[in-house]
């Protein structure tokens, strides 16, 4: 079981580190008043200065505030369901290209979480990466990530 506490805090940690990163880096590009005008990096300083302190006070509200469950054993199985293939077909694109991943993406959550038939699935997820084939590469000749299998096979 995830508490919300829990949540509210990491978000807030991930706000403060994304708030400081900001900072650290319109330090390195110059932050303040030069010659000719304000520097480069005092508008993002000003920005991750405010990120920081919205995040400290989110945790600080996070911690006073009496903890409650956020969500159970169910809804984090239905989460991580579609989280994990997502995650997988995000990380498939550079090894098997866009479609192919596409592909097995449409292909596991029909046939896997909608129940659906594997001919079913497989002709919807085929018919749906054709149709992005011809849209991206014929249509507008756009070139989508082919990975390091569509590479080694001269895609």
């Amino acid at each position: 079981m995830v508490s919300r506490r829990s949540l509210e805090v990491l978000t807030g940690a991930l706000g403060l580190a994304f708030g400081l990163a900001v900072i650290v880096q319109s330090l390195d590009v110059g932050a303040g008043w030069s010659t000719g005008g304000v520097e480069a990096g005092t508008f993002p300083l000003i920005t991750g200065t405010l990120v920081c302190l919205g995040s400290l006070v989110n945790i600080g509200g996070a911690i006073r505030r009496p903890d409650a469950p956020l969500v159970g054993r169910e809804e984090l199985r239905r989460s991580a369901g579609l989280l994990l293939p997502a995650l997988a077909f995000v990380g498939a694109i550079p090894v098997v290209g866009l479609y192919v991943a596409a592909a097995g993406y449409l292909l596991g959550v029909l046939h896997v979480q909608h129940r659906y038939s594997l001919p079913r699935s497989a002709l919807i997820a085929a018919g749906t990466v054709l149709v992005l084939y011809v849209l991206f590469e014929r249509t507008f000749q756009i070139l989508m990530p082919r990975g390091w299998l569509g590479n080694a096979l001269g895609f």
